[in-house]
């Protein structure tokens, strides 16, 4: 059986994709389609090797996107059709209590899947879709579903219980979930190996900062508790969502502010979070606007960080004990100021940064706290696509 494995994660309105070996990591070609649907029009970018093709152009929908996506790999000597592809895997945000193991896709697994877009309506419609569309173009070829809830599947019943009606959070599936739990389980073992310490021992709190962004507490490996719930708008704030909110807001945006259900779902899902406070949801951005002095800007910037630093808080208190910090993503990865503010003034707890390692930029893991300080703090390359290749292809060989 091949080890190549053909990596989709469909958003609303892109695919991310990767082709690579999941035995080696070897990538052999990757891609990024965007703006889908869109009516200024779309774009692929291409990457295989040192080559590197551009799609400018309409793209109407997601199987017109992958269908163009495929022609590219053709024009780079890699026919998925023929080039020997072992699985195709997908990233599927929420599987309910449904999935929670990587799933080989039936018919009946992608009617499962898109009924639970209920819980998830702006990711699970489009994994469907790229689901559907890869069937159509690879039939014959095993593809697998693994779900970003999977990894907090197991959280302590006292952690994923909301404190609603018992009989109604169990008629509709109500509990916590977490998401970005792909993410958080890669980069937590690799900060074991990285520390030459097996994930048994280990206490960990992860932060997982791109536009959406989560924290988790992880004890021995196992995920004891994470910012995301229900939805991926618990929590940490994040680029476009507000992360935790009194419950109240929304009725009262509702009944007193006049906005209807489909507005407040706009509102919490695509105008909130730090594009709610500054205008703008790209760190970069953001940053521009606080050095031009922006009040509005540095205010979201603030508040921000005062969130990070209340789970942190939290997960200290949970944990008892904690022997690693792990920043992640791509605000996790790259902003230097976020992971010192985050962090400022608790040597007390044993937490302390170097100022020299946490502006280095440098590739792969980097400790970013003196050698000597009580709780290491690493930044954690993630990489998402190569945990869901190793989940796919182990489940395609073992069955």
């Amino acid at each position: 059986m091949s080890d190549l494995v053909l990596v989709l994660n469909s958003g609303s309105s892109s695919i991310k994709y990767q082709l690579l070996h999941a035995d080696t990591a070897e990538v052999l070609a990757s891609g990024l389609v965007e703006k889908i649907g869109e009516t200024q029009g779309g774009r692929i970018v291409h990457e295989c090797g040192d080559r590197k093709l551009v799609h400018d152009g309409p793209i109407p929908d997601h199987r017109a996107g992958l269908r163009q996506a495929f022609e590219m790999f053709r024009e780079t000597g890699l026919d998925l059709t023929t080039v020997g592809v072992g699985a195709v895997g997908h990233r599927v945000v929420h599987g309910g209590e449904v999935f929670w193991e990587p799933t080989l896709i039936t018919d009946d697994v992608v009617h499962t899947i898109r009924e639970l877009s209920v819980l998830a309506p702006l990711h699970n419609p489009a994994n469907v879709i790229g689901i559907e569309s890869t069937r159509e173009l690879l039939p014959g070829i095993a593809q697998v579903a693994v779900f970003d809830t999977g990894f907090f599947h197991s959280l302590p019943e006292a952690a994923r219980t909301y404190a609603i009606d018992a009989k109604v959070a169990a008629a509709h599936g109500i509990r916590k979930y977490g998401f970005h739990g792909t993410s958080h389980q890669y980069v937590s073992e690799k900060a074991a190996e990285f520390l030459g310490r097996p994930t048994g021992e280990l206490n960990q709190i992860v932060f997982h900062l791109g536009n959406g962004a989560s924290a988790s507490a992880i004890a021995g490996g196992l995920a004891i508790d994470t910012t995301m719930g229900l939805t991926p708008l618990e929590g940490l704030v994040m680029g476009t969502r507000p992360g935790d909110l009194d419950p109240g807001i929304m009725p009262h945006l509702i009944h007193v502010a006049g906005l209807d259900l489909k507005q407040v779902e706009q509102l919490l899902n695509r105008d909130s979070g730090i594009k709610g406070l500054s205008g703008v949801n790209d760190f970069r951005e953001l940053q521009q606007l606080i050095d031009g002095g922006d009040a509005a800007a540095k205010l979201a910037y603030d508040v921000y960080i005062h969130r990070l630093r209340r789970y942190l808080g939290a997960y200290l208190v949970e944990l008892g004990a904690v022997d690693d910090i792990v920043f992640t993503a791509g605000v996790g990865e790259n902003s230097a100021a976020v992971r010192a503010d985050a962090l400022a003034g608790l040597s007390g707890f044993g937490i302390e940064i170097d100022p020299v390692r946490n502006e280095t930029r440098a590739p792969g893991i980097r400790r970013i706290s003196p050698d000597n300080a009580r709780i290491a703090v690493l930044v954690v390359p993630t990489n998402e696509e190569l945990a869901i290749a190793r989940a796919a292809n182990e489940l395609v060989t073992t069955n």
